[in-house]
């Protein structure tokens, strides 16, 4: 990749890069296709103009690679370009470039105003990355939870104890549950064992999606890599787990509602968690929660214990994410396990 590419550019191409290690080479060739389309100064280049001038850091953190191929996905799912849809449904990049290279100029709005919107992704597969997180708190601490999700986007992963899920030889949850979970686990299993019991659940995000809306129900599904099937599977199923159970998640931001919601309760443990969350926020924000967070933990006691659990990027890895735990009384914090992105391994620390 040449060093004078510019920064805009150069996010395509890394993004396209990390598409194929996660497994979606159909991505990885559509974005090198933008990558050049942009250099060429074609139809890709005044879609990106609202990012042209960020730095490549800011260009991930904005994720506007993924804006653009979210973007030419929705359009497919929607039916309302005939060509684009039939170039999906063949899942063959060569295909898909050559019907969405015209649509970028004739459906230029449309397509602006889709990546306008911050992306909004709710991978249900993280659910098994944090699976262990939450039986180790109801196994050390012996009491049923209280779990609170930030940035919930449609609130999918606050049913992760209605799923069914495959670690290694070993599984947990309802076997016939519609949602069914498995990764490539390495490591010990986690605790098993734990009797779980979850007794209250709420979320918010900034911009929740409303699953009973099918324009932003589409949304959520574009951002699922069109050439990963068993991913579309798994979120449509959950979708509908969520529905059935009248899941809500309230529009407010992270700190406001951590400071107004979440209180502990005597004879349960409170659950704070988040998965892919915290890079997305300003450094002030982060001090901020941390302090809501911490001033919560002071009032922790064995009868009321406050667990935070997250899944976040770990430092320098491209695609690697960290899962971990600290629980109050006591506040250590430990490092339980490190998972691809999407939830597609796991190797458990415990």
């Amino acid at each position: 990749m040449s060093e004078d590419l510019p920064d805009v550019a150069k996010a395509l191409t890394l993004q396209g890069g990390m598409c194929r290690t996660m497994g979606s080479p159909m991505n990885g060739d559509l974005l090198d296709r933008a990558a050049a389309d942009w250099q060429a100064g074609g139809p890709v280049r005044p879609l990106l103009e609202p990012w042209a001038d960020l730095p490549l850091k800011a260009q991930f953190e904005a994720a506007v690679p993924l804006r653009l191929i979210a973007s030419w996905h929705e359009l497919a799912l929607s039916g309302d370009d005939p060509a684009v849809t039939r170039a999906y449904e063949r899942l063959d990049a060569e295909a898909i470039w050559a019907a969405v290279h015209p649509a970028m100029t004739v459906r230029r709005e449309r397509l602006a105003a889709f990546m306008s919107h911050e992306p909004q992704t709710n991978e249900v597969r993280r659910s098994i990355c944090l699976l262990g997180g939450f039986l180790d708190v109801a196994k050390t601490t012996r009491l049923p939870l209280r779990c609170f999700e930030l940035a919930a986007s449609a609130g999918l992963n606050l049913s992760w104890d209605r799923y069914h899920y495959r670690i290694g030889e070993d599984d947990w949850g309802e076997l016939h549950a519609a949602v069914q979970i498995d990764t490539d686990w390495s490591g010990p299993p986690p605790a098993l064992d734990a009797v779980v019991k979850v007794i209250e659940r709420a979320a918010c995000d900034r911009r929740p999606t409303d699953l009973n809306d099918p324009d932003q129900r589409r949304r959520l599904v574009s951002y699922i890599w069109a050439d990963q099937p068993e991913r579309l599977a798994r979120l449509r199923a959950a979708i509908e787990v969520a529905q059935a159970q009248g899941v809500t998640v309230a529009a407010a931001d992270a700190v406001d509602w951590t400071r107004r919601e979440v209180a502990l309760q005597d004879g349960a443990a409170t659950v704070l968690y988040h998965s892919v969350f915290w890079t997305y926020m300003t450094a002030e924000r982060q001090a901020a929660l941390t302090g809501e967070i911490e001033a919560k933990a002071v009032y922790a006691t064995d009868r009321a214990p406050f667990a935070w659990l997250r899944m976040e990027p770990k430092p320098g890895g491209m695609g690697e994410m960290e899962v971990r735990l600290t629980l109050w009384p006591g506040g250590q914090e430990r490092l339980l396990a490190e998972t691809q992105a999407h939830g597609a391994w796991v190797r458990w620390a415990g």
